[in-house]
């Protein structure tokens, strides 16, 4: 059984490095690809047969490797892990020869690292199409999956809000950018010391003005919450932040996910987080693991979503 879908028609190397450089129709269609693979399962056609998928890590993972190895396993490819502690790039060679000898060997890039920069450098010098696994600026993979949570659980993106509440981190900033892009309200809420980058901040409101919907922040935890369709949080410490977990708890403990804060929003709302997650922190164990929490669903739609985006480029 065969897929044909207006993706599948790109002919030229096209990245996937922030969801800046996709349109509302490429992210639909990939959205809808997405659904179309999930459907079919594990059996869905080998649509990659033959092609290997290289995937850089400087940043340890669960979700990404796993989610990203399966689906090219699933789609009739093949993946292979690179830490950087194993391979030449972590040992000086530059990231342009490393991306110029991969192109030869592979078919596709996915690197998961610190720097946007490394990524847009190895994209620059490579001839293989390169996805960002995530950086310290953006997570698109992750909120590629999100949207299509969304999708499932709210049926549309038109005049629902979602509401992201801690750190104005990597999924602030691509979270803000995937709603502008569908047309969804987004409300980024955090304290004043670590808001989103005013630059992103800009330029999703700018592509939210065009498609009719809003792009705010706030430092009120109550306000920004009210009426949302969904409720989105993040650990307060990230990766590489670890030295700074004590003194970000004291910043950030106003802005915990619990029951008094999500009686502000609609009745009906969904609870998301990209995990790992911790709780007591961030979000209470009752909000998490309650009824509101499509958190493990959200999870498993990093394997779909991941899928669609592997065929679009790959195919």
């Amino acid at each position: 059984m065969s897929i044909v879908h207006p993706l599948h028609s790109a002919k030229t190397k096209k990245d996937f490095l922030t969801l800046r450089d996709y349109s509302t129709d490429e992210i639909m269609d990939l959205l809808n690809l997405a659904k179309d693979l999930k459907k079919q399962g594990p059996g869905a056609p080998s649509l990659l047969k033959g092609k290997i998928l290289g995937m850089i890590f400087e940043k340890s993972s669960t979700r990404t490797r796993v989610s990203f190895e399966a689906a090219m396993l699933q789609l009739g490819g093949n993946a292979i892990h690179l830490s950087t502690r194993d391979i030449q790039m972590g040992r000086g060679e530059s990231i342009a020869d490393t991306a110029k000898v991969l192109s030869g060997y592979l078919d596709g890039l996915m690197i998961r690292t610190f720097h946007q920069s490394t990524v847009e450098e190895l994209a620059h010098n490579s001839s293989i199409p390169v996805i960002n696994g995530l950086t310290d600026d953006f997570h698109p993979c992750q909120v590629l999956a999100d949207l299509l949570t969304i999708l499932e659980y709210k049926g549309s993106f038109k005049g629902k809000k979602l509401a992201y509440i801690g750190d104005g981190n990597n999924m602030a900033h691509s979270l803000m950018i995937g709603a502008a892009k569908v047309g969804m309200d987004c409300t980024i809420i955090a304290p004043k010391e670590y808001e989103p980058k005013k630059s992103i901040v800009s330029y999703a409101k700018e592509v939210a003005k065009q498609s009719g919907s809003t792009i705010e922040v706030t430092n009120d935890p109550i306000d920004g919450i009210k009426d949302s369709d969904v409720i989105y949080t993040d650990v307060w410490a990230s990766m590489g932040q670890e030295s700074e977990t004590l003194e970000r708890i004291s910043h950030f403990e106003p802005f915990q996910v619990n029951q008094e804060l999500v009686s502000n929003a609609k009745k009906d709302y969904i609870f998301m987080h990209c995990l790992p997650a911790h709780r007591g922190e961030e979000v209470t164990a009752d909000i998490i693991d309650g009824h509101h929490s499509v958190v493990f669903p959200e999870a498993e739609n990093r394997l779909h979503a991941q899928k669609a985006l592997l065929v679009y480029l790959l195919s």
